[in-house]
């Protein structure tokens, strides 16, 4: 159990991390971007930072490997055919139970 000064301590620690990773590029970064490259760098951050966050839970989540790479590949298609987000999102966790089922039958 953590003792609640350490707590209240780590929880300051993040708040004001956090708190300077969204203040210090308003402050330090005035004007407008024009640079080409690096607007479409900022651009793409999010969907990497996602994606570098997410893709490793996919393949460590579940009890089986394949059942991951199965889910993963109907969301992929799903996604690519522009499908909502419930829809991709569901099918995929249904792709994963199907295979994990017939994956524990079979042994």
């Amino acid at each position: 159990m953590v003792e609640p000064v350490k707590f209240l301590l780590y929880l300051l620690v993040m708040a004001g991390v956090t708190y300077l990773v969204r203040m210090l590029p308003m402050v330090l970064v005035r004007k407008k971007i024009k640079n080409t490259f690096i607007r479409s760098f900022l651009y793409y951050v999010p969907y990497a930072v996602l994606s570098v966050m997410t893709i490793p839970g996919i393949f460590s989540s579940t009890s089986y490997l394949a059942s991951a790479i199965c889910g993963f590949a109907v969301a992929l298609v799903l996604s690519y055919f522009n499908r909502s987000l419930l829809t991709v999102a569901a099918s995929a966790c249904g792709t994963v139970l199907v295979v994990e089922l017939i994956i524990t039958y079979l042994l």
